[in-house]
């Protein structure tokens, strides 16, 4: 197989499109077209599958600014949905729509190493160094990453906000653009979705609260991401992904 030379770009799928039915089929079938073009590298959440899990098991939910605190029981539950049933899910979808992909978490190889977020926030990880290596030896050979953002502390495993993981991952492979996949097709401003905004606008709206709740984390990711030198991220949906639309962030 000859060996890609592209910038990869990264595709973060939010765990709420996991909950629709005939999205997981839909996904792997665009990806499938956009893998024919470039290196592809997936991150997912599976925020409803956790939270279902959670309340089975008698365990409320807690969020702070949009992510989850965790503490060790919480964590078990991530880790079994988002590392197990999601990206497998995700993974079997891909390889039945002929795509080379692979299953890793955030601790396979040191993938994702994080320091503890602080006390209240539990067993959340913020990461502070990304092995791009064994991700951009995966896309040379033309497989597709599947990624969960269980990732690797100093003292053990750590949950990991998937847009935070989606986003810092962009950054260490130097994506061509980061993609954040959500449920709306892109922010909204008012009734209308803004087709672009600078870093300051989005700050702007972040401090006047426009923008909100689990909006903030994918803002601040796309942000971030940028911020690291990935050239633009996105916030859109899969419609959105397909046709190249959505809000994008850029310098």
């Amino acid at each position: 197989m000859a060996i890609r030379s592209e910038l990869p770009i990264v595709i973060k799928i939010g765990g709420n499109d996991l909950e629709k039915p005939g999205f997981v089929d839909d996904l792997a079938q665009a990806v499938a077209h956009l893998s024919q073009q470039v290196p592809c590298v997936l991150v997912h959440g599976g925020g409803q599958a956790i939270k279902r899990l959670q309340q089975q098991l008698g365990i409320e939910p807690i969020y702070v600014n949009g992510q989850r605190v965790t503490d060790d029981a919480t964590l078990q539950v991530a880790e079994m949905m988002l590392s197990g049933v999601v990206n497998k899910q995700l993974t079997l979808a891909l390889l039945r729509a002929g795509i080379d992909a692979i299953g890793l978490s955030g601790v396979d190889r040191g993938l994702i190493q994080v320091e503890p977020w602080g006390a209240d926030m539990g067993r959340v990880g913020r990461i502070v160094h990304v092995r791009s290596d064994v991700l951009l030896a995966l896309c040379e050979q033309g497989v597709v990453p599947v990624i969960s953002p269980i990732s690797m502390g100093p003292d053990g495993r750590y949950n990991v906000n998937a847009d935070h993981a989606a986003g810092a991952i962009a950054a260490a492979l130097h994506a061509a653009h980061a993609t954040f996949l959500t449920n709306v097709p892109g922010v909204q401003i008012g009734a209308e979705v803004a087709p672009y905004l600078t870093v300051a606008q989005a700050q702007d709206l972040i401090a006047q609260g426009v923008i909100t709740g689990g909006m903030i984390p994918k803002v601040t990711a796309a942000l971030d991401a940028v911020g690291r030198g990935v050239r633009q991220a996105v916030i859109t949906d899969l419609p959105g992904l397909t046709a190249g639309t959505g809000t994008i962030f850029a310098v």
